[in-house]
This record gives structure tokens, sequence and C-alpha cells, in this order.
């Protein structure tokens, strides 16, 4: 089994396409035709079906996936250990949530690539999969998550800060107007939440169940800058991080509701395996957070005091 077949069939099982994966290997269509039929041949089953004009990985090609993304990515990581050294240097992938990556990381994006250019950055979505999977396979190296709780087993997590949760509304809005908002409150309201599988909107979504409150109308977004701009025309009640909202509630195009139920905020964290080896790049963008991102000690407890004050008695 040689490397360059796992490459092309992990590249094939991502575009389920000859000419394509030969485009990305580098090679003509033919060699990755019998890259995958020696690898087939050497493990007694079929990878893929050909069925027409498509490709389709076989049940045996799917149970095979993870093991050869595993195979590749701990080969690079011992390239990387042996070629690079001390130097960070190489791909660094990290999944982190659309808000944290386009609110909180551009100054550190930008101070890490100015003193390492050698790393390539590359940032990827992640959905409800294990992070012990994702870190294992390879497809992440480290990520970014909001949660109230992170890392455990084979996953470490450092805390990072607090991040402030804020329900918002238009200006006009009823809602917006209150001297307080309680859960009762959001019965039969337009709601306006990010994915199901979104850290606070779980939370959300809990304390509704545990205050039996019906919306009338749930509303979900992909993408938090679509959400915040369907608030700021009137349709409904959003539930956004403070870094999200900030410019939009300085021109009071978008209110904070005074809410006096649970507390919303979330902590954000950083996440890796505890296994995998910490390369000079991954080190780099943990000092770098720790730097720019990590409340000084004591931090935590203030703003939580904060927050319940202000969710009782919000001047924004």
């Amino acid at each position: 089994m040689e490397v360059r077949q796992l490459q092309t069939f992990c590249v094939l099982a991502e575009e389920l396409n000859f000419t394509r994966t030969a485009e990305r290997v580098n090679t003509v269509q033919s060699n990755v035709t019998s890259q995958i039929k020696a690898l087939e041949e050497e493990l007694g089953s079929p990878l893929f079906d050909r069925l027409a004009k498509r490709v389709v990985l076989t049940d045996a090609g799917r149970r095979f996936l993870p093991h050869a993304e595993q195979a590749l990515a701990a080969m690079e990581q011992g390239q990387r250990a042996v070629k690079f050294d001390a130097e960070p240097s190489g791909p660094l992938r990290i999944g982190s949530p659309e808000s944290v990556l386009t609110y909180r990381l551009p100054q550190v994006l930008q101070m890490y690539r100015k003193r390492y250019p050698k790393v390539e950055l590359i940032f990827r979505p992640y959905g409800n999969e294990p992070f012990s999977e994702l870190f294992e396979s390879g497809r992440l190296d480290m990520a970014i998550r909001m949660s109230d709780t992170a890392g455990g087993g084979q996953v470490l997590a450092e805390r990072l800060r607090l991040e402030r949760v804020f329900f918002v509304a238009h200006p006009e809005d009823p809602l917006a107007k209150a001297r307080a908002v309680q859960p009762k409150d959001l019965e039969g309201q337009v709601l306006l939440l990010t994915e199901s599988g979104c850290s606070y909107r779980l939370k959300i979504d809990q304390m509704m169940a545990s205050f039996n409150i019906r919306p009338g109308n749930v509303t979900e977004f992909s993408s938090v800058e679509a959400l915040k701009q369907c608030v700021a025309t009137g349709m409904g009640i959003g539930l956004l991080p403070e870094i999200v909202v900030a410019a939009e509630l300085k021109k009071r195009q978008i209110a904070v509701l005074r809410w006096t139920g649970p507390k919303l905020d979330i902590a954000t964290h950083i996440l890796w395996h505890k296994d995998k080896w910490m390369s000079p790049a991954m080190q780099a963008f943990l000092d770098l957070l720790r730097q720019k991102l990590q409340e000084p000690e004591g931090c935590a407890a203030d703003e939580k005091q904060g927050a319940s004050r202000r969710n009782g008695k919000s001047s924004l």
C-alpha cells in the first residue's frame, strides 16, 4: 500500500470524479484508475461503485476512508516534526464558528501571518462530528468552540474568554421598549436563530423547553450576518453574541432586550488532541490566542457579575 494510493483515494472520495481527482493530484486519469484498482486489489474489496457517469463510495470505501485520512495525517505530522524542527511551518488546519472567525480572529491572524509566513493557515467548518475524530483524521489540528464546557476524553480544552450573548430586535419592536423581558414574553414571537447545533442556539432551545415556551415561528440561519441583517429590518427577535452586533448597537440600528431570564453568555475555548504532537505552528497559534483573546485571571467572575447586572438593567 503506497502513500500515493492513499492520497488519490482520499481525493477521489471527496471529488467523486476521476477527472477532477487527476487534476488535483497532478496526474492523468488513467493513473488515478490504476492506483485505485491496485488499492482495491490489495484490500480485496471495491472501494467505489462506477454507476454510469457517477462515482459512489461503497460501504467498504466509507469504512476505509477515516483510516486512510488518519494514516496520511500521521505521516504528515511525522514529516513536519522532522523537517520543520522548531520553526512554525507547513499547514495548520483550524475549525472555528463564523462569529469568532469574523469578529475575534482577524487581528490574531494578521499578526500570525506576519510572524510566521511559512505557515499555511486553513480554516474549515465543523458540524456535529466528535472533535477527537476530526483531530485524529487530520481534518483539523485545532478548533475554537463556543460552549459552556469543552474537552474531555481525548480532547484538551483551554478557556479563552466569556462572550456576552443578547436577545436583539429592531429598536421599534415592542420588546425592545419593554423595561424587562422574561422568558414568557417570547411566547408567540418570531425568533431568528442560528442552525441547530450552534452552542447558544442549544441554550435557548433548552431554556424554552424548560419554560414550556412556544414561539410563533422560528427562522433558522446558517450565517450570523444574514441573521443580523434580518433583525435590523424588523423581521423578529434574534439571539447573537455581542461581538456580532456591536457596530449596529452603536448606530442604534439594533436594540438589546433587557433580558431577566437565565443567563445566555457562553465561553470560547481552544481545543486540540491530547496525544497529537504540538507542532511549532500549533504552539505559536495557541500562544497568540492566549496573548490576544484570553481574559486575565479574575475577569471571568467579574464579567459574569457584570453580565447579570446588565441583563437586569441594560443601558444599551
